[in-house]
């Protein structure tokens, strides 16, 4: 059987959450309410930045960045899976979960390293506000997003080109509503030790340097925070970091969370409704932090809609 099992053949099974017909259009309307709500969440959030020049600084420079990265992020996970319960298939291509798998990989490690910038991005702004202008130049901050993107996709590369040399049986079936790296490994017929050390180095750099990155802008920004003397002044500095730092808790709580399932329960449905947490939750919720907790935001989001209803209703007299 294994002289005809070749990968280019292959297909896998994405079992989704459950078999149960009776669930099947309830999973479809909760996961394409999600959707949308991020999806539009997200995009208002960067038609509001681009409109308003008075947001056009670092800050939201990268927190638009982050925002498109949302949008992709859900989206190379959930339509899939809303056509495979629309069509009742669970059928994908071995080059459709290639796909899938890289670009969740590429856009998973974005989202990770862009926090970081956005922490160094607070950092300077609260610890060195006088050369902040000076340190987070255009040019700088162009330079950063592109880093960001060159370890990302570097990083996806390594591990599909890791996946690629595995040997996969005809019809392998993923206990998973996408095509996750590790579930995908764990499917090979061959031998995947080099793959899971892989994961494993990789995982432990690009989780931990960022994550330590973030730990030590906070620790240096709040022992400047300390250091004011008035009340204000402390609020209105913690409240331009409020939003990233609720976003930042988030994403590693919903991330180690989804770890701590899969090395505690070995139950497959527990393991798919954890990563629920950060592929689909953490992002539909990023624009509500932002637009809850930022003041900036709130104003802007007010004049946009605003301008956008009075738009509307001159259009409708002229029409009428």
């Amino acid at each position: 059987m294994r002289g005809a099992n070749k990968t280019q053949f292959s297909e896998f099974l994405l079992l989704g959450f459950s078999e149960d017909p009776a669930l099947q259009p309830f999973i479809f309307g909760l996961f394409l309410s999600m959707y949308m709500i991020t999806v539009s969440g997200n995009l208002l959030i960067v038609l509001v930045i681009l409109s308003e020049p008075q947001l056009h600084t670092p800050m939201y420079f990268f927190l638009v960045n982050l925002s498109l990265v949302d949008i992709c992020f859900t989206s190379t996970t959930v339509p899939k899976m809303l056509v495979n319960i629309q069509t009742q298939s669970q059928n994908i291509s071995y080059a459709g979960c290639l796909t899938q798998m890289f670009f969740f990989i590429l856009l998973s490690v974005l989202d990770d390293v862009l926090l970081a910038v956005m922490a160094y991005d607070r950092f300077v702004a609260i610890c060195h506000p006088l050369h902040y202008t000076v340190i987070m130049n255009p040019w700088f901050c162009v330079r950063l997003v592109l880093i960001c993107w060159i370890i990302s996709v570097l990083h996806a590369f390594l591990q599909s080109l890791m996946v690629l040399r595995l040997s996969f049986c005809l019809h392998m079936e993923i206990p998973h509503f996408f095509c996750e790296l590790s579930q995908v490994i764990h499917s090979a017929c061959s031998d995947t030790f080099l793959n899971d050390l892989m994961i494993y180095i990789v995982s432990m750099l690009l989780g931990g340097i960022p994550l330590a990155g973030i730990l030590y802008s906070y620790s240096k920004i709040v022992s400047s925070i300390r250091a004011i003397s008035s009340a204000e002044g402390k609020n209105k500095a913690f409240s331009t970091c409020a939003s990233h730092l609720s976003v930042v808790s988030l994403f590693y709580c919903t991330g180690l969370g989804v770890y701590l399932s899969s090395a505690v329960s070995q139950n497959p449905s527990s393991i798919s409704a954890a990563s629920v947490m950060y592929t689909v939750v953490t992002p539909m919720l990023n624009p509500f932090i932002y637009s809850l907790r930022n003041a900036d935001i709130k104003r802007a989001l007010k004049r946009f809609l605003g301008w956008k209803l009075c738009t509307a209703q001159c259009l409708w007299l002229k029409m009428h």
